[in-house]
């Protein structure tokens, strides 16, 4: 679980493509990866990897397909900046909202613009997101924790102020750009919660028990 505060900004330094997956080479520089072992969780833009081969400075990660298809990770080259935060503790500050890293969708920016010293930015999602985007609700963004301002079916603006555009990768954000999403994991759980309540339930009668093989009418 991550919290949607980003704690650094990595580079990747190298990608090694597979038949269908690969494998980052990561660089930070600002992360302290001191307490980071092998197999520990990192979120790089905002998805949850696995930290192999971890260095003072660095480590590499395996993405898989299912990563590669959901998620913007593919469309990085060497060079590219990423949005880093590791696992988060019993003991850590929850800033921002509790965050999976498991991205629900890419979407794309149509919008951006000057809102004072901060920037407003309008995203749209697949249609499928819209019932999970509330106005004032939490959403995630290439792993930052933001907050929902507006929302208009699929569509919905987010506002970054300064300390985002300068701790983040978001001051790249340009109309067009591709951006990871997760939705808020408490409207999911509600959801699902919901949907179980409203499923027909059968009715446990000797029919039932019979169907099922409990008693049998001999």
């Amino acid at each position: 679980m991550f919290t949607g505060i980003v704690q650094a900004i990595g580079i990747l330094n190298t990608i090694e493509r597979g038949a269908v997956d690969m494998r980052l080479g990561l660089s930070t520089d600002a992360l302290d990866l001191s307490d980071v072992r092998a197999g520990d969780s990192i979120a790089v833009n905002g998805v949850c990897l696995t930290a192999l081969d971890v260095g003072a400075s660095g480590f590499f990660s395996d993405v898989s397909l299912e990563t590669l298809t959901r998620t913007t990770l593919g469309r990085l080259v060497p060079g590219s900046r990423v949005n880093l935060e590791k696992s988060l503790l019993p003991t850590t500050r929850l800033g921002g909202h509790l965050v999976a890293g498991h991205v629900d969708a890419v979407g794309h920016i149509t919008q951006v613009e000057a809102a004072g010293r901060s920037q407003a930015v309008r995203i749209e999602s697949p249609p499928e997101l819209a019932r999970y985007l509330v106005p004032k609700g939490s959403v995630c963004v290439d792993g930052v924790s933001l907050t929902v301002n507006e929302v208009a079916g699929a569509v919905f603006s987010v506002n970054l102020i300064p300390h985002t555009l300068a701790s983040t990768i978001c001051d790249e954000y340009g109309v067009g750009r591709a951006v990871n999403i997760e939705v808020d994991i408490i409207a999911r759980y509600l959801e699902g919660l919901l949907q179980e309540r409203a499923a027909p339930r059968a009715r446990v009668d000797r029919a039932f028990l019979s169907a099922h093989g409990f008693i049998t009418d001999a």
